[in-house]
């Protein structure tokens, strides 16, 4: 195929700024999907990202275009655009060779517009900036358009004003893409390179991995292999997404396909890797590594009886999504479940809803845990640079809301309107309700991005709780120790509020070590042994009153304690801000 003849390029901009609007124009421009059958969102086949408005699973597409009349190839792959996903942005990006910088017009740039922009920019694309949804009354052309010129250095005559939705401008910006965006630069008579930017299982072929060809070409039935995992495979069958998957006889440097690999584990073909031939000598692609889960839930079924449900559950969501990490777990409370390490919360959040929409489960997900290191004896924790765009108006509530999470200011820069502040912060923060506090005192408007640098000492302790001397392991977490006495303090008060009264007393207590360092009581119910005395002396009064009491202390020693899971699951709930 005539190299100069393709296009690979991305979209990319912050959540909720129109790419998938946008490609679904381009596809209704280069007639790859007739308009009567295209629907929203078209390329998000995963119905929680059309229902979010947020796209999780890339999914590229093949488009001819034609274009004075010469006749193109399109291969567009619309990217992940929240910062859990950060790894499959940069991956995609290293498919292409220029992008479009979308940015919405009501909103202008924010926290992921500038982390994916600068991300195009260490892989040397070409970028083509544009402002969309110019319809809306509420748009500020002016203000994105200023924004764009202020944060990337963008002329004002290389800026594009488009409304994907009502496809006011697309095909401007789309011949754009083929007049400002370079060709690959391949080379088809070098042994074959390919990168793997995407990974599917099919449960009939196995993984199915999307492929760039960077150099040299693959025919089907072709023999080849995995660098990372040195397995050898047969290209059973190769081809092009239009978005379907098309066969063909052939992919050659530059293209933009699939590979059907036969391969059953998802983990053997990661994101990123390169496909060689087993004969050929040649380096790995740069930039490959494999995406550590960061913050890991402990995961039960509300009910035992649907542990093998669950854990098909999470298998079957596992053979499309290598990320996730997940082992048995076991818990005297909650019985037995998993320990599953996600990306960050909205992958959590998004594997829980993939549980409960395609596999009819609800699970519950306890307290969560970043992951920390131990070494010599100390434990240390992850941190980051965290990256916040907000309105000027808002700063000074932002940088309370930092300086509370143990934030360090490292900078600040200021525009017309907004303000960016940069910040050193353990990661554990997000977890401590970082990203709702912040959207809390801006009214909304603020946005932000993270980038982990390393792990230092940690001032971490064990909390334990214990109700009647009994360890309650679903609720024991390490915490900062100068937070200790308030989360000690918040537990044994919910749980008060959260656990029913029984025939004995039940004695709430968090502790660190053997120090208590807060505690709550909830009192027996009482019968009324008098009930049935109408009169009488007082010693027989007496006698029964203090056989009572005996009862009670008895009860309270040996009585079987009696967590209700529900009573755990409300407890974490409201400990999490759920």
């Amino acid at each position: 195929m005539d190299q100069t003849k393709i296009r690979n390029f991305a979209i990319i901009a912050h959540i909720d700024h129109g790419k998938s609007t946008l490609a679904d124009r381009f596809l209704e421009l280069t007639n790859t999907i007739p308009k009567e059958k295209i629907r929203e969102q078209f390329l998000d086949q995963n119905p929680i990202s059309r229902e979010r408005g947020i796209t999780i699973k890339l999914a590229p597409v093949r488009m001819k275009y034609q274009l004075n009349s010469q006749d193109y190839i399109l291969n567009l792959i619309d990217t992940p655009g929240h910062m859990d996903f950060s790894y499959e942005v940069s991956r995609t990006l290293a498919a292409c060779e220029g992008a479009i910088l979308l940015v919405d017009a009501t909103k202008g740039v924010q926290a992921q517009t500038v982390a994916h922009y600068n991300a195009a920019k260490k892989e040397n694309l070409k970028i083509i900036p544009a402002i969309n949804k110019i319809d809306l009354d509420s748009a500020d052309v002016e203000k994105a358009e200023k924004e764009l010129m202020e944060f990337f250095g963008f002329a004002k005559e290389e800026i594009y004003y488009i409304s994907a939705k009502t496809g006011e401008n697309t095909k401007e910006l789309l011949s754009a893409v083929v007049d400002k965006l370079p060709s690959p630069k391949g080379e088809e008579n070098k042994p074959f390179r390919a990168l793997i930017f995407d990974a599917v299982f099919d449960e009939h072929r196995g993984v199915i991995a999307f492929i760039r060809v960077v150099d040299g070409k693959i025919k089907k039935r072709e023999l080849t292999k995995i660098l990372g995992s040195d397995l050898k495979i047969e290209a059973g069958e190769i081809g092009y997404f239009s978005p379907f998957l098309i066969p063909k006889e052939e992919l050659s440097s530059g293209e933009i396909g699939y590979i059907v690999t036969g391969i059953k584990d998802i983990r053997l073909c990661r994101v990123g890797d390169t496909i060689v031939k087993p004969d050929q000598t040649v380096s790995r692609l740069p930039g490959y590594h494999t995406p550590k889960p960061m913050v890991f839930f402990g995961v039960y079924p509300k009910d035992q009886n649907d542990f093998v449900h669950l854990r098909e559950g999470l298998n079957k969501l596992s053979l499309n999504d290598a990320s996730l990490s997940i082992s048995s777990e076991q818990s005297v409370f909650l019985g037995t479940g998993f320990k599953v390490g996600f990306l960050g919360l909205l992958h959590a959040d998004i594997v829980r809803e993939r549980l409960k929409q395609e596999q009819g489960i609800e699970p519950m997900l306890t307290m969560p845990r970043v992951l920390d290191k131990e070494e010599n004896g100390e434990i240390l924790e992850p941190y980051m640079n965290l990256t916040v765009y907000v309105p000027t108006q808002y700063m000074g509530a932002v940088m309370t809301v930092c300086q509370q999470k143990k934030g360090q200011l490292k900078n600040i820069e200021y525009h017309e309107k907004n303000s960016v502040l940069f910040y050193d912060m353990p990661y554990s923060m997000f977890i401590r309700g970082l990203v709702s506090e912040l959207k809390t005192v801006s009214s909304g408007f603020s946005s932000i991005d993270y980038e982990i640098t390393d792990y230092r000492k940690a001032d971490l302790v064990p909390l334990e709780i214990v109700i009647n001397d009994i360890p309650i392991d679903v609720l024991s977490e390490l915490v900062y120790e100068k937070e200790a006495y308030q989360d000690a303090k918040e537990k044994t008060e919910k749980l008060k509020e959260v656990l029913p009264r029984k025939q004995f007393r039940q004695i709430i207590q968090a502790k660190i070590g053997g120090k208590i360092l807060s505690r709550s009581e909830i009192p027996p119910f009482r019968k009324d042994v008098l009930a049935k005395m109408s009169g009488g002396d007082r010693t027989r009064k007496d006698k029964l009153l203090k056989k009572q009491k005996k009862g009670k202390v008895r009860l309270s020693q040996f009585g079987k304690l009696d967590l209700p899971p529900q009573a755990l699951f409300s407890l974490i709930s409201s400990l999490k801000g759920q």
